[in-house]
């Protein structure tokens, strides 16, 4: 379905970004890997995507946090493919803590990286997008995108505006052939939310598998986990000919979360 066309996807050594680079590997994407972690770790992931599936990956290891490294990281990824027809804004980090405990630093970090490197990634990427006629730019917001949660400001914050920088692409590239939506899932068992799961464990005196369904029971009616593998299926429908006049939406895929 994707064969000759090309992705880039923050934040995909690992998790969801990672999940959906291999669901578009698997329909003949080229993929350009972006993320933290163990280099050797990220050479087996890029060169699985390339042997598993067929394609052409790369790896870019640009900062988040750095406006400079972002524009290099899309330059690159045009240079490496020749084109950009899919992007995918996945990078992000989490922090818990009330307002009044939230240091200015992590505030910061949260903002950048969960936000504006989006807006970055967009900016760089659209004119090649605009020059082809097509393109697909799917933001991985989440519920938090569409309600809140306590003790997470920074990250409610910066996902609210991902949905509302979605609705802006998708209004000034309405016709193009250009489609920017957002997915927003609900409890997903990344490395992400482990350590919220880890920290129910402690409080309440139970097992990793027993505070896992805890926080479900709280917030996911449905009472399991999205999976990686949803996610990316997603992703794949909206880069898909039945998505065409999908655009500046919020998609949320909860278990029923945001229903209530």
């Amino acid at each position: 379905m994707l064969k000759g066309k090309s992705a880039l996807i923050t934040g995909s050594t690992s998790g969801i970004g990672l999940g959906i680079a291999q669901a578009l590997a698997g329909q003949g994407c080229n993929i350009m890997l972006n993320g933290l972690g163990d280099p050797k770790k990220i050479e087996i992931t890029r060169l699985g995507l390339e042997t598993g599936f067929g394609i052409n990956a790369g790896y870019h290891g640009a900062d988040m946090t750095r406006p400079d490294e972002i524009a290099e990281l899309v330059k690159t990824t045009v240079a490496v493919f020749g084109s950009i027809d899919i992007l995918v804004n996945s990078a992000g980090i989490q922090h818990t803590a009330s307002i009044g405990e939230f240091s200015p630093e992590r505030w910061a970090a949260i903002i950048a990286i969960n936000l504006s490197s989006s807006f970055y990634t967009t900016h760089h990427a659209l004119p090649a997008m605009l020059r082809s006629g097509w393109g697909r730019i799917i933001n991985i917001a989440s519920v938090h995108g569409l309600v809140a949660s306590i003790n997470k400001a920074a990250y409610v914050s910066a996902k609210h505006g991902l949905v509302g920088l979605t609705k802006v692409i998708a209004l000034e590239t309405a016709g193009s052939g250009i489609t920017s939506n957002a997915i927003c899932p609900g409890w997903t068992r990344t490395e992400l939310i482990e350590p919220q799961i880890v920290a129910r464990a402690q409080a309440l005196g139970v097992d990793i598998e027993e505070a896992g369904r805890n926080m479900l029971a709280e917030k996911q009616p449905s009472q399991q986990f999205v999976t990686i593998e949803q996610l990316g299926q997603m992703a794949l429908f909206l880069c898909s000919r039945a998505a065409d006049q999908i655009t500046g939406t919020a998609i949320p895929i909860d278990g029923g979360w945001t229903a209530q």
